[in-house]
């Protein structure tokens, strides 16, 4: 017999991203009606919101639009549908909405909770809702290719979660309430593999009593259907085995953003970890993130450096106390996959006055991915954070420094800023500082985390979607400067450094020229000794031209009023100049601070020189920016030769 599910109209199969079918997004609960904005249709489209509370030992709360609300289910527990007042009362074409919550799930006054969101998407995420015949039976679903993990739960009685992965046989399940190794039983999946357009039940109550009522929510693997060319894959369903030190590396082909993960040859928790919670990279190899348990109401921890998972470019590594150990996943694509059009999605600039006590940073736009703040009215370190080395870990644009703990200067980032702590050189009282914030986005700035391995002219993998026009590279875990590559070098291995003054020289830290670059590696050079050293670990900022949003150029000086023309319609919002030909510092320029027809203040980034106002180097112009004819040699010498990059 087969059970067919209602059809519907919502799913189609036409050109998707990631960023319109998956969220996580964190919130602190108010304890009165909110709207959570994630961008994600669930109101036209259909699909389930999992939230969690991280500070406070309450259920896992999961909705979904085969339902009406306030029904829910919680992974850790047996019960079925239960009705919570006042947790989320809608489900919105870009979010949903939280009641006033009494109870504190999902929206506790200060309390602090992840939430991750799925749209229905073929090739994604399916939900599928059928009632049990007590007989072996088939449920036709609406996931448009063969799926990678299916979860089961009883909805009208108690009854555990019944979990099928496709890197188990058929015959065996694992139960997502339970820290429970795979167990075989030929009554859960009726010992079939699933298809493109059925999936099998036997006669175990859990997933087909005669007359109950059932919900399957159903995953991909590796089923394309995303990104431009429609053949991109955004989730993956696989299995992995450690060594005998402890050690796993997956393939996944691109960078997760969320990973749930799940001991299987014997007794293990659940996990839950994702970029926003911070899936960090540390020296040395190993990480640290929070992850929060599925089978568990407990709350979050961090797993500390005896159990992380370490994002690359391409996947992930696993490095734990566990040798010979089994896992299974469900790996979800970092977005976004689009390319920006509208700059202030993916940069902005924000002045503010230090308060000397933690404080909160909004009205940035979007969760940034790497912060930059400096003291504008005294001689501080400019700081260089990013989300994927994880909060706390500083380096300096002006220094030769390795990475350094910073606890008090980065606390957190947010989903429209970041947290800070007291730190002087980011927070000291009545200070004023420039914080800038960039996004990671196709075409306009990627980051890469890797460790080097000695040999010359390596390929190393980037996930730009565009070739590099602009590299920056540090040493995190050794004291080198900042090797920077631009595309009009066009000489091997030419490179400017960050934290000095000096010319473009022909020090080979970048192995080949720009013809060796592309839309997915760079070249790193051992011979240079700084961006690839072996066991030394790095960190890549890469940047590229992306019309309309940024422009990474060059130019030669007139000594007089000189219009640099970046393709823009309303000039730009940010300015970074060096000269190459000759010595000249790293100049920073900012509509926050004001690059307007008068006097216009700048930063160095190579220097702990406090801003210098009372000059009028850079003007406004629509298509870009100006320099004026009383700039120094170091921005606009008759013949002299300068790079810069500039966002609108």
């Amino acid at each position: 017999m087969l059970l067919v599910p209602m059809p519907r109209a919502h799913l189609t199969t036409a050109t998707a991203f990631v960023e319109d079918v998956f969220a996580t997004y964190l919130y602190t609960g108010t304890g009165a009606a909110q709207t959570i904005t994630n961008g994600i249709d669930l109101a036209g489209k259909g699909g389930l919101v999992w939230i969690k509370g991280r500070g406070n030992a309450d259920n896992h709360s999961i909705y979904d639009s085969s339902k009406a609300l306030p029904l829910c289910l919680d992974s850790a527990d047996t019960g079925g549908d239960s009705s919570r007042s006042n947790s989320v009362t809608a489900l919105n074409s870009n979010g949903f909405t939280l009641g006033i919550d009494g109870g504190g799930t999902v929206n506790g006054n200060t309390k602090t909770y992840a939430s991750w969101t799925f749209r229905e998407q073929p090739k994604f995420f399916d939900v599928v809702t059928y009632t049990g015949t007590g007989s072996n039976t088939t449920i036709a679903h609406n996931l448009g290719s063969v799926p990678g993990c299916i979860m089961v739960k009883r909805t009208d009685t108690t009854a555990a979660w019944a979990v099928y992965h496709r890197s188990l046989v058929n015959t065996q399940y694992v139960v997502l309430n339970t820290t429970a190794a795979a167990a075989t039983g030929a009554t859960r999946w009726n010992s079939t593999t699933p298809t493109s357009s059925v999936f099998s039940i036997g006669t175990d109550a859990t997933v087909n009593a005669s007359a109950g009522t059932y919900v399957a929510y159903l995953f991909a693997h590796d089923a394309g259907g995303f990104g431009l060319t429609g053949t991109d894959n955004v989730i993956s369903c696989g299995s992995f085995t450690t060594d005998g030190s402890g050690d796993a590396t997956v393939s996944l082909g691109y960078e997760p953003q969320f990973l749930l993960t799940k001991r299987s040859n014997t007794t293990g928790a659940w996990r839950i970890i994702d970029s926003s919670r911070g899936m960090s990279v540390a020296v040395g190899g190993q990480g640290s993130h929070q992850q929060l348990f599925p089978n568990d109401a407990g709350t979050e921890s961090a797993s500390g450096s005896s159990d992380p998972i370490v994002t690359t470019a391409t996947g992930f590594s696993s490095i734990s106390n566990y040798s010979s150990a089994t896992f299974i996943y469900i790996a979800i694509r970092r977005g976004p996959m689009k390319v920006p059009t509208d700059a202030t999605s993916v940069y902005n600039a924000i002045a503010r006055t230090g308060t000397g006590a933690a404080a909160t940073v909004t009205g940035v736009g979007f969760a940034p991915d790497l912060v930059m703040p400096k003291a504008r009215s005294v001689g501080y370190l400019g700081r260089v954070f990013d989300r994927l080395r994880g909060a706390n870990r500083r380096l300096v644009s002006a220094d030769t420094g390795a990475e350094g703990a910073a606890t008090g200067e980065l606390d957190t980032y947010d989903m429209d800023g970041v947290t800070l702590g007291t730190g002087a050189g980011v927070n000291d009282s009545a200070v004023t500082y420039i914080n800038h914030f960039f996004k990671r986005a196709p075409g306009f700035f990627d980051e890469v985390c890797y460790t080097g391995d000695g040999t010359n002219d390596r390929a190393i993998t980037h996930n730009l979607t565009a070739t590099p026009e602009l590299i920056s590279v540090k040493d995190r875990s050794n004291v080198f400067g900042w090797p920077t590559w631009h595309k009009s070098f066009i000489d091997t291995g030419y490179n400017n450094f960050l934290n000095t003054t000096a010319a473009t020289t022909g020090a080979s830290d970048f192995s080949t020229g720009p013809t060796a670059f592309t839309a997915t590696t760079f070249r790193g050079s051992q011979a240079g000794g700084a961006n690839n050293v072996s066991a030394h670990n790095y960190v890549a900022y890469l940047f590229a031209t992306c019309p309309g949003v940024s422009k990474v150029g060059s130019y030669t000086g007139t000594g007089t009023t000189n219009q640099i023309d970046c393709g823009f319609t309303a000039g730009a919002r940010f300015v970074l100049i060096k000269r190459t030909d000759s010595t000249g510092d790293w100049y920073v320029w900012d509509t926050a601070r004001g690059i307007i027809a008068g006097n216009d203040p700048y930063l160095l980034l190579n220097t702990t020189a406090a801003e210098v106002t009372g000059t009028d180097y850079i003007d406004t112009y629509s298509a870009g920016f100006e320099l004026s004819s009383t700039a120094p040699a170091a921005l606009n010498s008759s013949g002299g030769t300068y790079i810069f990059l500039a966002i609108a």
